[in-house]
């Protein structure tokens, strides 16, 4: 049974490993929110985790106060206690102690874990409730999940997850009461992948090494941490007319097909792209809902014109893409 249920974990291929480079382009904006901070990874094995590596080797930089890492059961030979255990653990660094700037196996706090290191068990939360703020890369079949503990116990954090994600009920609404946002990056996002994993005809490469990488498209970062970019207004340049900007046939809304085509004098509800969500200021726009069956909600309820026809936008009797139903605040 329990090879059986490695194997379900296994195939929903949940191992994405974040580049470095990824890490330090997102990172270098939040570096005030870090100084004496508990910094806690819990999706991240630290043997292979570019999130370990750019925490240990910036801890004093950043000002932290303590570094904790868990992830789900190691399966191969553990490098930092020499052993075969396969038995799950969590790490602990507290910075540097012999001034060689580097974060030595030695100044490392090895501790067993009593479970397999899930992110939902009981001592995996423990360490949680000590951390104030959380960053990962967190298994994507369980995003919802995961953010869904991470309000529950009211942490700070910064993550990566799929910008699809952010129109699933529970998400969109956190992101509609601004109770979390995107962050700084997003778009493209190239992974190390295990072995194990199958080649694929497109968006995958094996290195020289024979290293397996697989990119991911409309990847980007969500966090609860304030950051500039949130308040930077979108700048508009288009004025609206009725010609460019149909309305739908269900909603009382115009249609946007581009982020950069919102009309900067329409004081209506616009249907916008998903993608602007990442250009999101809470000051200039207010967010009403999305055009989806799933949303029931008062606003969006008001706005349909045909009951019927609960489901994406129409025009000329033909669905549009998934749509955020906005408006300007400033009008």
């Amino acid at each position: 049974m329990n090879k059986n249920l490695h194997k379900a974990k296994v195939n929903k291929e949940d191992e994405f490993y974040t580049q470095l480079t990824d890490i330090e382009k997102e990172l270098k904006y939040y570096k005030k929110h870090f100084k004496n901070k508990v910094v806690y990874c819990n999706c991240d094995d630290p043997r292979v985790s570019n999130f370990f590596h750019y925490f240990s080797y910036n801890f004093e930089k950043l000002g932290l106060k303590k570094l904790i890492t868990t992830c789900y059961q190691n399966q191969d030979m553990d490098l930092f206690t020499k052993s075969d255990s396969k038995q799950a653990i969590y790490l602990e660094y507290s910075g540097d102690k012999n001034n060689n700037s580097i974060p030595d196996i030695q100044e490392i706090g090895v501790n067993y874990l009593k479970g397999d290191g899930d992110f939902r068990s009981e001592e995996s939360i423990e360490l949680l409730k000590q951390a104030d703020i959380v960053v990962t890369n967190p298994p994507f079949s369980l995003f919802r999940e995961y953010i869904a503990q991470l309000i529950e116990y009211d942490k700070k954090f910064l993550i990566i997850g799929n910008q699809n994600a952010a129109t699933t009920k529970e998400t969109f609404s956190l992101i509609k009461e601004n109770k979390i946002w995107l962050g700084y990056k997003s778009g493209d996002m190239e992974f190390k992948v295990p072995s194990h994993y199958e080649a694929r005809k497109t968006r995958y490469r094996q290195d020289e090494t024979g290293q397996k990488w697989r990119s991911l498209g409309n990847i980007c970062w969500y966090t609860n941490l304030d950051i500039a970019k949130r308040h930077e207004d979108l700048i508009l340049y288009k004025p609206y007319n009725k010609k460019d900007y149909a309305n739908y046939e269900n909603y009382s809304a115009i249609n946007v097909d581009k982020v950069a085509d919102i009309p900067m004098d329409y004081d209506g509800v616009m249907g916008v792209p998903v993608t602007f969500l990442s250009k999101y200021n809470p000051n200039q726009f207010e967010i009403l809902g999305q055009t989806h069956s799933g949303d029931i909600s008062k606003e969006v309820e008001s706005l349909r014109t045909d009951v019927k026809k609960k489901h994406r936008g129409i025009i000329d009797g033909k669905q549009k893409y998934a749509r955020i139903l906005v408006r300007n605040k400033r009008l």
